[in-house]
């Protein structure tokens, strides 16, 4: 375990430039969440006081990262700022081969029509909405192969994103490894609550896919965040630098996604990367039928020297203790305050656990989705549902998932708010929970094909 001598945190920043709020009333916020289909993701930022969507584009970038959209070199091929983004990424991350895309899901469609065909079979330590519908479109089907402790909320496991390598090794038994093209490894698993893998368990998933030839893809997106409590939490890492650490987790697998909006302090941008050379000859050719040339991906220059500088900046640990600092902040609050949310407090977000805030809504009446509502009208505090909204309908059964955990997302963008805000969230969320016995439900009036967690109305019961 890592020790600290100092407790208290401080943004290792100076604030240069403001964006003024605009403050609504209730009638308002009531009239906008109705315009919305009572779905957070239709509402206008602009009816939005404090904005905890997603920290997925969201961050404020620094002075050298807005001086280096001064360097853009938007030449269609080639373009001086693709080669200083190679270059950060082989030095931090360390694989051989870089794809840009416009952002993550971007490199997980490439990633996905490449690795699976018809039939196979993907594990995964649980889902992400994007990933698993690439995976699905591509004829796979992903397989959970989390640990059990990361599917209860109240579980105090500091490794909840670790892969159960018996359930993996099932998979494997009976479907034998041929028709498993990869492992899906996500760092700081997003819908578990931003909860990390060890070190020792990679290691031990490493050994495991070297013998059978399973590659392992990681999803990097918030793998800095997930070095960051592998030096925290894992006996032999307290004084590790999080860069070195990030490398050694990389250094195991054989390739990423990388939705680069999180981690690397940009508004747009990703990519996909690789150390084989057929596998990366193929993801040259197919970005440029649905991004762009291979030397760009979908994004201007300007924007992926933003990306080369980000990465610079998220690694240092002044960052990451301002960063993963205010979570924590926001989560202690809400925890003294007696609300019931995810534990251990993960790193991007807290995520309130809507089965024990609204346990009189059922499932299928959508408690999260009602709740990211509520806190919307309450305070104009926009959250996000990751629950059965975000999980969809079986392709079997056509019914609801129904996942064990039902959460409402109040995600932190990276250096934009401040520790009076993260006040005004608690007392918002507070002032919902003493009047949660007159909150009903909803029920869906309009649902889209795909990922309906995005488009998805709703009217109250």
């Amino acid at each position: 375990m890592n020790t600290h001598k100092h407790h208290t945190w401080a943004e290792p920043y100076k604030i240069k430039m403001v964006e003024l709020l605009r403050m609504t009333t209730r009638e308002e916020r009531l009239e906008a969440i109705r315009n919305a289909g009572y779905n957070t993701f239709l509402t206008r930022s602009r009816d939005v006081y404090i904005d905890l969507l997603t920290d997925s584009g969201t961050s404020a970038m620094s002075d050298r990262q807005w001086a280096g959209l001064m360097l853009g070199d938007e030449a269609y091929s080639g373009s001086e700022n693709f080669y200083h983004l190679e270059q950060a990424v082989q030095e931090y991350y360390g694989y051989k081969y870089l794809v840009p895309t416009h952002q993550g899901r971007g490199a997980e469609h490439l990633m996905s029509q490449i690795l699976i065909k018809d039939g196979d079979h993907v594990p995964g330590n649980m889902y992400f909405t994007t990933t698993r519908l690439h995976q699905e479109l591509a004829g796979g089907k992903f397989v959970d192969v989390i640990v059990d402790e990361a599917h209860d909320p109240q579980s105090e496991f500091p490794f909840k994103g670790n892969v159960d390598l018996d359930k993996l090794d099932a998979l494997v038994r009976d479907v034998g490894a041929d028709r498993v093209p990869y492992i899906s490894l996500e760092g700081n698993v997003n819908m578990a609550g931003g909860q990390p893998f060890s070190m020792a368990n990679l290691r031990e998933l490493h050994a495991y896919c070297d013998e059978h030839d399973i590659p392992i893809m990681l999803d990097a997106t918030r793998t800095i965040e997930n070095a960051w409590f592998i030096r925290e939490r894992e006996d032999g890492y307290a004084d590790t630098p999080v860069r070195d650490i990030l490398r050694e987790i990389c250094d195991m697998t054989d390739g990423c996604t990388m939705s680069a909006k999180k981690d690397a302090l940009v508004n747009i941008g990703g990519f996909f990367c690789c150390n084989d050379d057929e596998v990366f000859r193929k993801a040259q050719n197919l970005v440029v039928v649905y991004e762009g040339l291979h030397t760009y991906g979908g994004l201007a220059g300007r924007d992926m020297e933003a990306m080369a500088q980000g990465i610079r900046e998220a690694v240092t640990e002044e960052h990451m203790a301002a960063r993963i600092g205010q979570v924590r902040y926001l989560g202690r609050r809400l925890m003294a305050a007696g609300i019931p949310i995810v534990r251990p407090i993960g790193s991007h977000a807290i995520f309130i656990d809507a089965r024990r805030f609204l346990p009189h809504i059922d499932q299928d009446d959508y408690p999260a989705q009602t709740l990211a509502a509520e806190l919307f009208i309450e305070a104009g505090v926009r959250t996000m549902e990751r629950g059965n909204v975000s999980a969809g309908r079986s392709p079997v059964t056509g019914e609801n998932r129904r996942p064990q955990l039902e959460l409402v997302r109040l995600t932190i963008p990276r250096r934009v708010y401040t520790q009076a805000h993260m006040d005004v969230v608690v007392e918002a969320v507070t002032d919902v929970y003493e009047r949660r016995a007159e909150i009903r439900g909803l029920r869906m009036v309009y649902e889209p094909e795909y990922l309906r967690f995005f488009q998805a109305r709703f009217e109250p019961l």
